[in-house]
């Protein structure tokens, strides 16, 4: 039976904690108009908050939404400022419990992880393959509109198998069911980045512990697993698709592919071989359009060094000298 954590409701509240969680969410927001009129009367409204937390009667204020376009149309919703300190409290308690349970090969919004070393988990397996097998298949797969698909019924089960405290689970039901709909998570919450993984967390011991996937890595909802029976891949996918429609109720992006490793991986940004690593040719386009209007611009060397110092944080984990050289020259 999976252990169960309760008394939790009581350190979320705690003043300390709000006071912590109002410092984490001003990170990098400090001067926003919304941040500074919080701080000018900061134990009030913390202690405001509070009161709401004690006596169930937080109500989550309506998301602020706009659309990115990098690299492609998503819809973000953006929690007040009152309600990202929540967020922040509440995370900080319950996180570890999860973090417990997640596998080595989750990469997506945890300490220690990320995007870099998601790709270089998927380089290293490379490297493995081609030694032990000469080639390899590779299973590439993402969930389709994930955010927006994750079934919030579902999801508070999970939680519950982990979470035994009644007035925690109403205040995460609270913040979940922000609508009339029982479909989705809105991205640009905390808690989304934070239950999103602990929704695929099932699906990673079932590939794991089931099927018995040894290189599978996940970076939330792209993942990939490297096998050097191509049938082996497309059994394990179909039981892939099986388990996500009748256990989660979502499904892959008709994009899911299985392939021969020599076209290599797209993941995480940069395109892995065996061999070598490039950077993803869409980003360095991104790169060469964006210098080429800073270079316009007329601007100083200390007002692009910031850009440049970006590109480079990107390409240092790649090989393309070239390609790096010609884009550091549109700016200097």
């Amino acid at each position: 039976m999976p252990k169960t954590h309760k008394n939790l409701f009581s350190e979320v509240v705690e003043f300390d904690n709000l006071h912590s969680a109002y410092l984490r969410a001003r990170i990098s927001k400090r001067f926003r108009p919304e941040v500074l009129k919080f701080g000018e009367n900061l134990e009030e409204n913390l202690i405001q908050i509070q009161n709401e937390l004690i006596w169930e009667q937080y109500r989550p204020t309506k998301y602020r939404q706009f659309y990115v376009y990098d690299p492609k149309k998503r819809l973000i919703s953006a929690p007040a400022f009152r309600d990202r300190v929540i967020h922040q409290a509440l995370v900080k308690v319950i996180e570890p419990f999860f973090e417990s349970k997640f596998i080595f090969d989750s990469y997506a919004c945890r300490k220690t992880k990320g995007n870099h070393a998601a790709m270089e988990r998927v380089y290293q397996f490379s490297k493995i393959y081609r030694q032990n097998h000469g080639e390899y298949y590779v299973l590439k797969a993402d969930v389709l509109k994930y955010f927006f698909s994750i079934d919030r019924t579902v999801l508070l089960s999970m939680l519950r198998k982990t979470i035994r405290d009644a007035k925690l689970l109403n205040l995460i039901a609270n913040i979940v069911n922000t609508d009339n709909s029982n479909i989705g998570l809105p991205i640009g919450a905390l808690t989304s980045q934070l239950f999103a993984n602990i929704y695929l967390n099932e699906l990673d011991h079932f590939v794991k512990e089931e099927l018995r996937m040894k290189h599978y890595v996940r970076y939330m909802d792209d993942f990939v697993i490297l096998h050097p029976d191509k049938e082996a891949l497309k059994s394990a996918l179909s039981e892939i698709n099986i388990f996500l429609n009748e256990k989660l109720r979502i499904q892959l992006n008709n994009k899911t592919q299985i392939f021969l490793f020599k076209r290599g991986v797209d993941f995480c940004g940069y395109r892995i071989w065996p061999t070598h690593i490039l950077p993803r040719k869409r980003v360095l386009k991104k790169f060469r359009n964006s210098f080429k209007q800073l270079k316009a611009r007329n601007m100083s060397l200390r007002e692009v060094r910031p850009y440049a110092m970006n590109f480079l944080g990107y390409a240092k984990h790649c090989n393309s000298y070239k390609s790096i050289k010609s884009i550091l020259n549109l700016l200097f």
